[in-house]
């Protein structure tokens, strides 16, 4: 067990030996450091006013992800590195590059939204070299501006990359001497911070994920707290205890493993993005639209499934492919939950993660169930006290298969689900439907399959009668809710002309069904 939490602020040390758990970067950085240069607008990871960037180890390399300080909590960061736009001048007080294409392409007005742009570039500026501005407005998605729009800060974007700038960046002649520094902080004790009251956990491995789960089944489990740090920035909610999955290098594999890839789960969206894409440009183009850089950076997909959301928008299209969960807890022969959360509340805090370690506990016990069945109710899954996701295992698809995901929001980019259809067909010899599964999210309490549907699709042609039938059959796998993204009958509507948009897709490859430009012609296909 180790008690203080390490990190870099830019290239110093810092310790801190307590806490609150839900102590957002933000709040520290502004009331304790008095780093000003971060702000405040929306509180819940939309703006991208408090954007900072995170230098994190990644299997031995350095790694730099823009994210939302106002809802990442500070005790996540252990082991990591943390940059603010104060960080960024030279030590002559010089502008940096990313700074002063800003200052030359007049982008910046109130300058409010700015240090938050400075450092969605600046990541942008570490991690690639010139951009397409298709990429620079996907880099961008995550940062709101009133005043400038957009155009002078792309095209300051587009400046930054002058003539040897980036090689000749202390940042990049830094990088080695930051990731030992980072490596000199890595170990595999549990981080445990606070009292009775108030307790963080970080585990190092699974096998004390497990034992601390078995010792708190109650816990709130964090991955990347895109949607936790809501609880507690808008629902002022306090958490206690916390565990953090962050330092659990084993849940951020991707493995091929032959007709599915195995995904662990704190594979953040950005991974996970290059690892569905190369199944179909279809779940390229969702994932794209995923939140903001900020969200993608932070968010995972182990996180996006157990938070049991019904309008979160990988469910439905994982569900259409077959996907099955991966659920694990360190099992316990002889003692039941309950006595040992009795020990737990009866022990002083040094003995919180080792109660469980007993000599009835046995191994790790893992079951695998399909995805859909995980999800019950609203916010009820199928999660046993104790038990954790640990992978998702997703198909890859048939060579036959049609797929199609689409995602309706008011807002194009970094916005919310309205509706969500995801769809999955094969056929037979004879050219009839032989299986069909159809997912939707935001259309009933829990992402689900529309069983009617699909029925009326089964041992037809796939044309326009039989989708005519199956969109008829809608109005019985879903009586759909009204609320501030869409009113029940437009969620219906839009439910049915999703699947009709999916056959005019696969069957009128000349006909434009979506945004120039946003997918590959042979996508249509």
């Amino acid at each position: 067990m180790r008690d203080r939490l390490r990190f870099l602020l830019g290239d110093r040390l810092v310790e801190i030996a307590s806490c609150d758990p839900t102590l957002t970067v933000l709040d520290w950085l502004r009331l304790d450091r008095r780093l000003t240069g971060s702000k405040e607008g929306c509180a819940e990871g939309d703006c991208g006013a408090c954007t900072v960037v995170i230098g994190r180890l990644d299997r031995g390399a350095l790694r730099y992800e823009a994210i939302n300080a106002c809802i990442r909590f500070l005790p996540t960061l252990d082991g990591c590195q943390l940059l603010t736009v104060e960080h960024l001048k030279g030590e002559d007080g010089a502008l940096h590059p990313v700074q002063q294409a800003l200052v030359d392409c007049h982008g910046s007005q109130c300058g409010f939204c700015t240090p938050g742009f400075v450092m969605s570039l600046f990541a942008l500026w570490l991690n690639e070299d010139a951009p397409a501005v298709t990429r620079i407005e996907d880099a961008l998605a995550g940062n709101l501006c009133r005043c400038t729009g957009y155009e002078p800060i792309i095209a300051a974007a587009q400046r930054m990359y002058g003539p040897g700038q980036r090689s000749q960046d202390r940042f990049a002649t830094d990088r080695p001497q930051v990731a030992s520094k980072l490596g000199a902080l890595q170990d595999q004790a549990t981080l445990a911070l606070g009292n009775r009251d108030s307790r963080f956990y970080a585990p190092a491995s699974i096998d004390a994920l497990g034992e601390l789960m078995l010792t708190h089944p109650d816990a709130t489990l964090v991955a990347g707290a895109t949607d936790v740090g809501l609880w507690v920035t808008k629902g002022m909610q306090r958490l206690s205890p916390v565990i953090s999955l962050g330092r659990i290098e084993a849940l951020r594999d991707i493995a091929d493993e032959g007709d599915h890839l195995r995904i662990g789960a704190m594979v953040t969206h950005v991974d996970l993005r290059k690892a569905l894409a190369g199944l179909s440009p279809q779940l390229d183009e969702l994932m794209r639209r995923f939140g903001g850089e900020q969200v993608r950076n932070a968010g995972t997909i182990g996180g996006n499934i157990a938070n049991g959301s019904p309008i979160g928008d990988l469910p439905p299209a994982l569900i259409a492919l077959g996907a099955r969960l991966v659920l694990a807890r360190r099992h316990c022969e002889e003692r039941s939950d309950e006595a040992i959360q009795g020990d737990v509340e009866r022990a002083p805090l040094d003995r919180f993660a080792t109660l469980a370690m007993t000599e009835e506990t046995g191994a790790l016990q893992r079951r695998t169930i399909p995805l859909e069945d995980f999800f019950l109710d609203y916010r009820k899954q199928d999660r046993r006290p104790g038990e954790f996701v640990e992978a998702v295992l997703v198909p890859k698809l048939p060579t036959d298969a049609l797929f199609h995901v689409s995602k309706i929001s008011k807002r194009f980019d970094e916005d919310i689900s309205a509706v969500c259809g995801a769809f999955f067909l094969q056929r037979d010899a004879t050219g009839r439907i032989s299986q069909a599964r159809l997912a939707y999210g935001a259309m009933a309490g829990i992402p689900k399959r529309a069983k009617a549907a699909e029925a009326a699709l089964t041992g037809r042609t796939w044309d326009e009668m039989a989708v005519s039938d199956a969109i008829s059959a809608l109005a019985n796998d879903f009586q759909p809710l009204s609320d501030m993204r869409a009113s029940a009958g437009y969620r219906l509507k839009v439910a049915g002309n999703l699947l009709r948009r999916f056959l005019i897709e696969t069957t009128q490859t000349g006909t434009a069904t979506r945004v120039a430009g946003l997918l590959a012609e042979a996508d249509h296909g």
